[in-house]
């Protein structure tokens, strides 16, 4: 059943997402050549825990960080390491959440470190274009077809994989919640939005081939071919007249 938040439940969302975009944008800060992984989720867990709230991914489903951080060719569920040291000329995928009061925040995004080169500047801009393409038909009337169709449209239009095997998802006193929301679709299909349903936009959109496959850790999942890939979320209410972007400051 996919759900839709009161007014109430919606203040909550917002400061989770205002927690989770602070600890997102100061792994952003500090991500840069000589750094790793592991500091950047130390920074996430301390900023979290001084806003009053918990780590959304810590633990959840057994998973032991507090930070998703995907280097280069891996998607999603890179699990951060001292040893994982980023070097000039990487992308790096950061995905944080965070539950304030019993609610969920989650956005995530690609970061260049040092410089990089012109094909994955353009990955990563394509990957944010997408996004807010999707969260532009977020408003009541629309249908969750539109919203991933528009994901879709722009990751091809540029050449871009749209990856089929995960995708963004319903949020709220759960960090998954029904509707799933993929990458793929078609206008004019899906369930219908309706003002205060809550989505978790994540296009996730690759330089190649979008098949993927999960490496032997049981969690981080690469691209099939070793293309680079991107991933950019923000958590978004329906709105009547236009979308709520929640994970803002």
């Amino acid at each position: 059943m996919i759900t839709r938040k009161s007014r109430h439940e919606l203040k909550l969302m917002a400061e989770a997402g205002r927690i989770s975009i602070l600890a997102l944008q100061a792994t952003g800060a500090a991500a840069c050549p000589g750094v790793s992984t592991l500091e950047l989720d130390h920074i996430a867990e301390d900023i979290i825990r001084e806003h009053g709230a918990v780590s959304a991914f810590k633990g959840y489903l057994g998973y032991p960080a507090t930070i998703c951080a995907s280097i280069n060719d891996e998607l999603v569920h890179g699990i951060p390491s001292a040893e994982r040291v980023l070097s000039d000329g990487d992308i790096l995928t950061v995905d944080v959440g965070a539950i304030y009061q019993g609610y969920v925040g989650d956005n995530a995004d690609t970061f260049a470190i040092g410089t990089i080169d012109d094909e994955s500047q353009r990955l990563i801009d394509t990957t944010r274009a997408a996004l807010y393409a999707a969260i532009d038909r977020c408003v009541e009337g629309n249908r969750l077809g539109d919203v991933s169709a528009a994901i879709q449209a722009t990751a091809e239009e540029a050449g871009y994989g749209a990856v089929r095997e995960y995708c963004g998802h319903g949020i709220g006193a759960k960090m998954h919640e029904e509707p799933s929301v993929p990458n793929v679709g078609k206008p004019g299909t899906g369930p219908r939005l309706r003002a205060g349903m809550t989505l978790a936009i994540e296009p996730m959109l690759t330089a190649g081939d979008f098949r993927v496959q999960v490496r032997d850790d049981g969690w981080t999942v690469v691209t099939q071919d070793g293309s680079r890939c991107a991933q950019i979320e923000h958590t978004v209410a329906i709105g009547k007249d236009a979308p709520l972007i929640l994970t803002v400051i």
